[in-house]
């Protein structure tokens, strides 16, 4: 699924030069009144918000709504940021330990839409190398100016699901073989196949099967990660391993491992329910 990425290619330049000459702080606060600007235009936002809070049984109001957006504006410009600056950035872990050793084991690395994600791909989390599947709507302009910031970290690799399915199937079963890391999406199915609705906060969902079939066939641990906003340039990672049940057949043992996702995935916006950052209908078709 692609959803329309917010913001426009001479606004987010702006704001990175802006970074550049008067430093972080400026642009901390500047994203108050670009923040105020969505909301008062994105309405469609405020509608999947709304449903959203409501299915998690959370109040919802504008100062709510306000900060939601305002948290995605700095995981947003965190994301250019920390690729320019990832020095400038502190990750704190539950077990920095544990969570290395099996990055550099190679895994597949399960992400979601929530909190600094984007931000953490552009940090150095690992000496293996990362291999990102993505498929995401950015805007041309708004890309190309990513593309333009130089890389710092040499470690992680893009595998684009606009190649073709065999094409980066093959990449990604390569990079497993090879003991790499291999980071996916579960909370989206850009393939109509992938998509397998589970009950989620009481009402049925789609997620994305295909990171979970593809470490059972290559059986490899699924590590599931969520990188939470906590302050300026700061995120806290958590995570858990899931350790998928070879001895029954894919189908189950998939499911039940989509379902352990699930629920890991309901605590963390339970904690974090400000940083979830699928603007659209979770729970529509």
């Amino acid at each position: 699924m692609e959803t329309k990425q917010r913001g426009s290619a001479w606004s987010i330049k702006l704001v990175f030069n802006l970074y550049k000459i008067f430093g972080y702080n400026f642009i901390y606060y500047l994203m108050y009144p670009v923040t105020f600007f969505y909301f008062i235009f994105a309405s469609n936002v405020r509608k999947s918000l709304k449903i959203y809070y409501k299915q998690l049984d959370l109040p919802f109001n504008n100062y709510i709504y306000f900060t939601h957006l305002r948290l995605f504006a700095n995981c947003m410009v965190d994301r250019f940021i920390s690729k320019f600056s990832p020095a400038s950035y502190n990750f704190e872990y539950d077990n920095k330990e544990e969570f290395a050793k099996t990055l550099d084991e190679g895994t597949v690395l399960l992400s979601s839409h929530h909190g600094g994600w984007a931000t953490a791909a552009n940090v150095p989390l690992t000496q293996n190398i990362v291999n990102i599947v993505m498929q995401e709507a950015l805007l041309d302009g708004i890309k190309s100016i990513e593309n333009s910031i130089e890389k710092q970290n040499f470690q992680v690799n893009i595998i684009d699901l606009n190649e073709g399915g065999i094409a980066s199937s093959i990449k990604i079963a390569h990079a497993l073989m090879d003991d790499q890391v291999v980071a996916m999406m579960a909370d989206r199915a850009n393939d109509k196949k992938y998509h397998k609705k589970l009950d989620f906060f009481n009402k049925e969902a789609g997620f994305n099967k295909n990171p979970f079939q593809i470490a059972y066939k290559l059986k490899k641990s699924i590590l599931v990660f969520f990188v939470a906003y906590t302050n300026k340039q700061t995120y806290k990672i958590k995570h858990l391993k899931i350790e998928l049940d070879y001895s029954v057949k894919e189908d189950l043992a998939v499911d039940t491992a989509m379902k352990e996702y699930v629920n890991i995935l309901e605590k963390i916006l339970k904690e974090y329910p400000d940083q979830w950052f699928n603007f659209y209908n979770f729970w529509g078709e």
